[in-house]
């Protein structure tokens, strides 16, 4: 230690180049901190258009330019066909009612709920059905279902092929949008008696059918339920 008559103590350099450190470290630290808590740059951006003086880029759609919407003569193509007038004006008129309409992916649906409920019904799945039909068509599926059963036949039915799934007519009610699909398929099916003999044995057999679905557009259940069939002679 320093003698008492001392005025000068070399610790005390000491002490002030550490104070000196660590207040430059701390403005350091805060500046720092600063940063990172600024408001960091917006995501996926909109971007602003560009002046009207530049040019695009050969073949590059302006910003400015929205894709028209297809017209009455596209919308429907490949969906309904272009002489049936009655099909197209009414799937108009659901697309109007319903703007989640979509009528490749309605017709994609129909395939499915076709075959679907061909081999259910053939099974006598009841279960699979019921959410698929109305309530009067349901009844008599499940009557015939269920007068197989008493004579202890049986029933089996293949979809060999869907040739052909168009719209044959569409409407647009009060509360109630309805769509009919003519089907041209190809069907295979056996029925046998209660010893398991071969009552009717086909081949492989076409078909023509109008299925009719239908949907309330305003209800939550985004299914169509079909509600008529008709065979096509």
């Amino acid at each position: 230690m320093p003698a008492s008559g001392d005025l000068f103590d070399p610790s005390l350099i000491v002490f002030a180049v550490l104070a000196v450190f660590v207040i430059w470290k701390l403005r350091s630290v805060l500046g720092m901190r600063v940063d990172r808590e600024s408001r960091p740059p917006a995501r996926f951006a909109p971007r602003r258009p560009a002046p009207a003086a530049v040019a695009p880029a050969p073949g590059a759609t302006p910003v400015s330019e929205a894709p028209a919407p297809p017209s009455g003569a596209q919308r429907w193509e490949g969906v309904a066909e272009k002489g049936v007038a009655s099909a197209w004006s009414g799937l108009d008129a659901v697309a109007a009612s319903d703007t989640n309409f979509d009528g490749k992916a309605f017709l994609n649906g129909a395939r499915r709920a076709y075959e679907l409920i061909v081999t259910a019904f053939a099974k006598g799945n009841r279960e699979t059905l019921k959410p698929l039909l109305a309530q009067d068509v349901f009844d008599g599926f499940s009557a015939e279902i269920a007068r197989r059963e008493q004579q202890g036949e049986t029933m089996e039915t293949a979809v060999v092929a869907i040739d052909a799934a168009t719209v044959d007519a569409a409407r647009a009610n009060a509360g109630r949008n309805e769509v009919t699909v003519r089907f041209v398929a190809r069907l295979m099916s056996v029925r046998r008696d209660r010893a398991g003999e071969t009552i009717d044995g086909e081949q492989t057999r076409k078909v023509v059918e109008r299925w009719t679905f239908a949907r309330d557009p305003k209800a939550n259940d985004p299914n169509w339920k079909l509600v008529a069939t008709q065979a096509e002679d």
